[in-house]
């Protein structure tokens, strides 16, 4: 039951992920292309928001699923929540924009949450 809950989440996660590059890809025309830093802030915002609520919606999914993998998954999408809720709180742009990419990042690789939708993934076929 947890690994076929465990699929329904990467899923989710995934369509969020996927959302997420759309957000910054829009981001990126915005500023580069209209100079729009007010819209570039207002997609930060959103991507920023979008993370923040990871936590509590993923627990809302798995609510009822038990054990150390599915315990590990809402840990780590609790820390993705709290990063973005603190990035919001402070209302730095910066901080929103840096949500997922470790520093030494290589534009074209996956971000963390992307790498860590691949480690669901693997648990989901491995319960």
């Amino acid at each position: 039951m947890a690994a076929e809950r465990l699929g329904l989440l990467a899923r989710w996660l995934e369509e969020v992920a996927a959302k997420i590059r759309e957000l910054e890809s829009q981001a990126r025309i915005v500023i580069e292309e209209q100079g729009d830093q007010k819209g570039y802030e207002a997609l930060m915002r959103e991507k920023a928001l979008l993370l923040a609520g990871l936590g509590e919606e993923a627990a809302e999914r798995l609510e009822g699923a038990g054990g150390a993998e599915v315990e590990r998954v809402l840990a780590r999408l609790e820390r993705f929540s709290s990063s973005a809720a603190m990035a919001l709180d402070v209302g730095s742009v910066f901080f929103m924009s840096a949500l997922l990419y470790p520093e030494d990042y290589v534009a074209g690789d996956n971000n963390d949450l992307e790498n860590f939708i691949l480690s669901v993934r693997v648990a989901s076929a491995g319960e």
